[in-house]
C-alpha cells in the first residue's frame, strides 16, 4: 500500500465533496459548506487517516461572517488537512467535531468563549477561559475593547 500524499488527499476530497482543495507542500486546505463540516471531518479521519487533531479556531470577517478552521494530520504520511467553513454573517452556530476528535472539546469551548460560536451537539458548552458572568466575546471585531471589567481574581 502506498502512503498517502497531499495530492492524493486533495483528489479524494475533491471527489467526495465537489470542492477545490489547495495543496501547499504537505498541507491541503479545503473549504466546505457548514452542512458538510461534520461529514468532511469524518471523511478526513476515516479515509485520509488524520487521527491527530492539531487545533480549531475562528476568524471574524465582520460582514462576511465567521470562518471556522480546523487542522488535522496524518502523522505517518506527513500530510495535514486544514478544514474551513464559513458561517453566514450573523450566524453563530456550527456543528461540533467532538464526536470525531475528542480533542475538539476544549478548543470548541475556547472558540465559544472568544468568538461566540456555539457548537451544536457539544457535550459541555460553557466558558473555558473567561468567567461565566463575562459579557461578550473578546476576539470578535465588534467587541468593545475599552469596556471596563472587574479585576481578575
Amino acid at each position: 500500500m502506498t502512503p498517502l500524499t497531499a495530492a492524493d488527499a486533495s483528489t479524494r476530497l475533491r471527489e467526495q465533496f465537489a470542492v477545490e482543495p489547495v495543496v501547499d507542500g504537505a498541507l491541503v486546505s479545503v473549504s466546505v459548506a457548514p452542512e458538510q463540516w461534520q461529514a468532511a471531518a469524518r471523511f478526513t479521519r476515516a479515509s485520509l487517516g488524520c487521527h491527530y487533531f492539531s487545533f480549531l479556531t475562528a476568524v471574524d470577517w465582520k460582514d462576511q461572517g465567521m470562518e471556522i478552521l480546523c487542522r488535522v494530520e496524518n502523522l505517518q504520511a506527513g500530510v495535514a488537512v486544514m478544514l474551513r467553513t464559513r458561517l453566514a454573517a450573523g450566524a453563530e452556530i456550527c456543528a461540533t467535531l467532538t464526536g470525531v476528535w475528542r480533542g475538539a472539546d476544549w478548543m470548541e469551548r475556547e472558540c465559544w468563549d472568544m468568538f461566540g460560536v456555539r457548537f451544536e451537539g457539544h457535550p459541555d458548552h460553557r466558558r473555558i477561559l473567561l468567567s461565566e458572568d463575562w459579557e461578550g466575546h473578546p476576539l470578535r471585531k465588534d467587541y468593545a475593547v475599552d469596556t471596563p471589567h472587574a479585576p481578575y481574581r
